[in-house]
């Protein structure tokens, strides 16, 4: 290998296009199933390190002034038309090499910005999408919050990406400039209320009606749990003459994918009818929305004849916190995943019927059984309250897209208790089973690092050690170091 500096840099450049060459010709079928899981985890994490290399050439392309050599003002305009990229893949490398790397400002050095997600990109943990939604998320924080406060807000997304996907560093950062922002400095009530609207734009030649809008908090929260039932794939399909338009007509709720045992013959026939319906089903989530909002319309709808979903009526969970509730700050979270403040949470809530769950210091609740295979309306309330979502690592799925699920079996002896229960979506629901590639879930000891809750066991092409996992996706796990207002490790319920 050559020892100067420009050679050895255009080594490394050449190198690198003689390997790709070679991934490119090499066959794949002489490796096997391991070898080919291992080759894509180290692939990957090489072209994450990529990016770096990228934002290291922007920064050197704009430090020696080729684009004013150019006759171009602008070093994104200059990579866009230099290597034939998107204008926004161009602007993402410059502000991205401003941010994530070491800069020569004069005679002074500054350092990277953002110093936790420039090192986990350096190591291959994170994607560039990881890196848009960390500062996405980063840019909303106050330049009035503690700086300690940020750098924590930092490498807690960056800590949440390097074992999550960019979706769940999303959701998390709402949950993070909600504590960086407990009053809504950022975003308050009445700004909300300000933003509101529907638009719906003039009619097409086609017939169609554009439309557009915001919607608060507290109509999300009423809407959505509506589209979570009508909206569900076979129910309300105009294309389909035998689509229940209600599950009242078929005298169940709508959990299809439950266990039928213990259940009579008129209900599991009507589980069946709906079941059939929903393998007919080939329309898009827009559609299906689209087809429930109609049906919750019609003139023999509307709200009291919503039925029940999962277990539970057909209505808005709001869970908050005590000590949120007395001091009239915080973030209540709904059964659907959305968040409110809890002002709006309040006013949501005043005409409801309150519940008081009780936990323990590990966010379980203390207790609450039952005799019978399927979980109470209390039961999947509590439930409801602490788990918030599927408990399966990295699922986003919210309470209302969740079954219940036994972590110790119900044919293997396991009880209808609330220290038994968890939550877990269709989707993942359907990958535990005993079988060389199942999930398994169990109840994560008291001596481990997160003490009550549901771990899950992956299959060993996932990791051969099958070390079981947390899902922090609906509570992001943010440590508090001393001095520093973290957000609370525990469940916000």
């Amino acid at each position: 290998m050559n020892s100067g500096g420009e050679s050895s840099i255009a080594h490394h450049v050449e190198g690198h296009g003689v390997a790709v060459e070679g991934l490119l010709e090499s066959p794949l079928y002489s490796s096997s199933d391991d070898q080919v899981i291992a080759m894509m985890h180290k692939l990957e994490a090489d072209y994450r390190k990529l990016e770096a290399v990228k934002q290291r050439f922007a920064l050197e392309c704009a430090a020696r002034g080729l684009p004013a050599r150019a006759g171009i003002k602008s070093p994104i305009v200059y990579l866009q038309q230099t290597l034939r990229i998107s204008h926004f893949d161009a602007a993402a490398r410059v502000r991205n090499a401003d941010r994530l790397s070491t800069v020569s400002e004069g005679s002074f050095q500054r350092p990277p910005v953002f110093p936790h997600i420039a090192a986990a990109q350096r190591a291959g943990e994170i994607s560039a999408d990881h890196v848009q939604a960390i500062v996405k998320v980063l840019d909303r924080i106050p330049a009035s919050v503690d700086p300690k406060l940020k750098e924590l807000a930092e490498k807690t997304l960056t800590d949440f990406a390097c074992v999550g996907d960019p979706k769940g560093v999303t959701q998390a950062g709402i949950r993070v400039l909600a504590y960086a922002d407990p009053d809504g400095v950022l975003t308050a009530d009445k700004d909300r209320q300000r933003m509101r609207g529907i638009c719906i734009g003039r009619q097409r030649a086609d017939g169609m009606f554009p439309i557009s809008g915001l919607l608060t908090p507290e109509l999300g929260a009423v809407f959505l749990p509506m589209f979570a039932k009508f909206a569900r794939p076979g129910m309300c399909n105009p294309d389909d003459p035998d689509s229940p338009h209600t599950t009242a007509q078929l005298g169940i709720d709508t959990e299809t994918d439950a266990d039928d045992s213990d259940l009579d013959a008129a209900t599991v026939a009507a589980r069946a009818v709906l079941r059939a319906a929903a393998k007919r089903d080939h329309r898009s989530e827009a559609q299906r929305n689209h087809d429930a909002l109609l049906r919750f319309l019609q003139p023999d709808m509307g709200p009291t004849k919503l039925g029940y979903h999962r277990g539970l009526p057909v209505s808005t969970v709001v869970t908050m916190r005590l000590t949120d509730l007395e001091q009239r700050t915080g973030l209540a979270t709904t059964n659907t995943g959305g968040t409110l403040s809890i002002t709006e949470a309040i006013k949501l809530a005043a005409r409801s019927t309150p519940y008081l769950v009780i936990v323990d210091a590990n966010g379980r609740p203390l207790h609450l059984s039952r005799g019978q295979r399927l979980a109470s309306v209390e039961q999947r309330l509590a439930l409801t309250a602490v788990e918030l979502g599927c408990t399966r690592p990295g699922c986003d799925a919210p309470a209302t897209r969740s079954a219940v699920h036994h972590i110790k079996e119900w044919a293997d002896g396991g009880e209808t208790d609330i220290e038994n229960l968890t939550f877990a979506c269709d989707a993942c629901h359907a990958q535990i089973n005993t079988g060389p590639n199942g999930w398994k879930t169990i109840v994560m000891p008291d001596d481990s690092e997160h003490p009550g809750k549901t771990g899950w066991i992956p299959p060993p092409h996932i990791d051969p050690a099958r070390r079981p996992r947390v899902n922090f996706r609906h509570h992001p796990r943010v440590p508090s170091p001393s001095g520093i207002p973290g957000i609370p490790t525990r469940r916000l319920c």
